[in-house]
């Protein structure tokens, strides 16, 4: 029962950080869009304009739901997010990366313990 209901709550993790990613990738390519193609260079921007692009500040709220969130890479011209599980094969099994134009990249996880 045990393993099951982990599988179940990793799914679940899984699927919610590709989302978040898409959401965190939808928003710097509407805030390029708004700033004649420049993303910004400090991510918390995103959800402190006037008309939010975000509705939180993703990174800093991180871990969420099983996940870090990271944009290992910000600069006006281009991105790099990823989301990765906080603890490999516990709360999730796949790192996803997120980059320029909204590139989905998945990879499983490594266990660092």
């Amino acid at each position: 029962l045990i393993e099951r209901l982990t599988k179940i709550n990793i799914a679940q993790n899984e699927s919610n950080a590709a989302v978040t990613l898409k959401l965190i990738s939808a928003a710097l390519e509407n805030y390029a869009k708004d700033n004649l193609g420049a993303y910004p260079v400090n991510f918390s921007l995103l959800a402190q304009t006037k008309l939010p692009y975000l509705d939180k500040d993703y990174l800093a709220k991180s871990p969420l739901k099983g996940y870090n969130y990271s944009c290992l890479r910000l600069e006006p011209s281009c991105y790099n997010c990823s989301a990765s599980p906080t603890r490999c094969k516990l709360t999730g099994n796949t790192v996803y990366t997120i980059t320029t134009g909204g590139s989905l990249i998945s990879e499983i996880c490594e266990r660092k313990e």
